[in-house]
């Protein structure tokens, strides 16, 4: 079941996304060294909370929560953009000790729907290249997404 973020919801969402990106926080660590790491992610145990509290601030009607049997288990955020009619996936993670039972899915179903009745023409999402958003680039492309473009970020020691 897929219901509107309240803000009950903010101490789980913040935990649950701390969680669910140690792996892309390994990732990184692992690309960058520790050096670099510790520059670009300066608490790596609460950047992603932290972030999540300041979506959830500034557009709480785009945040969604999936629950199954009255446990949350999911979340997920969006923005739409009217003059192009491109409707944004934002963060969104499935809680980590949930397993893989189609919840990404169901959550991408329900903000899809939402872009379509906002009358969004394109939707799109945004992820990482490495191994730590694995899962979230299979998901999306199982979620329908087929056109992309790569990006890399390169840094020198200077």
């Amino acid at each position: 079941m897929m219901r509107q973020y309240e803000p009950r919801d903010l101490p789980w969402i913040i935990e649950t996304a701390d969680k669910a990106w140690r792996p892309i926080n390994a990732a990184y660590r692992a690309a960058y060294g520790d050096e670099l790491f510790a520059l670009l992610v300066p608490d790596e145990h609460t950047r992603k909370g932290v972030e999540m509290r300041a979506i959830c601030a500034a557009r709480p009607a785009w945040v969604f929560i999936c629950e199954e049997g009255g446990r949350r288990v999911g979340f997920v955020t969006g923005a739409i953009d009217r003059e192009k009619r491109i409707g944004e996936i934002g963060n969104n993670a499935v809680d980590p000790d949930c397993g893989l039972k189609g919840i990404g899915q169901q959550m991408y179903r329900h903000i899809l729907d939402l872009f379509r009745k906002e009358g969004m023409t394109w939707a799109n999402v945004k992820t990482g290249l490495d191994e730590g958003h694995g899962p979230a680039r299979r998901a999306y492309e199982r979620a329908g997404f087929d056109i992309s473009i790569s990006s890399i970020s390169y840094y020198r020691r200077l």
